[in-house]
């Protein structure tokens, strides 16, 4: 008898795991992208990425690349990886479609996808 319970117990908790709901998509996170999604660097608003978070230029000098920022406009990039938080905003990490590296130096840069396609810095 212990044994039938027992089993009946592993395959509920089972069951359970497998029906967890994932996110909603509503008005707090309605741009949240698939990894392997392809966008597209845009023009900085500024003199700097605001939501594309770009390593500061001593970092890049650092590890042997070139800081110019200019040159990242029309870049494709692809969605690496993502995380999304309790709040909604959704955090990516891109690489280049192209294979190579960002300023040289750096596989990775980090981005707000949501405030990032709002601004125009992600197209």
């Amino acid at each position: 008898m212990k044994n039938i319970l027992f089993f009946l117990w592993i395959g509920t908790f089972a069951t359970t795991l497998q029906a967890q709901v994932s996110p909603v998509m509503d008005e707090k996170n309605w741009e949240i992208p698939v990894v392997g999604a392809v966008f597209e660097i845009g023009e900085a608003s500024a003199h700097y990425y605001k939501h594309i978070q770009f390593p500061r230029a001593n970092f890049i000098i650092k590890r042997g690349g070139f800081a110019n920022y200019q040159a990242m406009e029309n870049i494709q990039v692809v969605v690496a990886s993502l995380k999304v938080r309790k709040e909604g905003t959704a955090k990516v990490y891109l690489k280049r479609a192209d294979g190579k590296r960002f300023f040289g130096s750096h596989l990775y840069v980090a981005a707000n996808v949501k405030q990032a396609l709002a601004s125009g810095e992600l197209r």
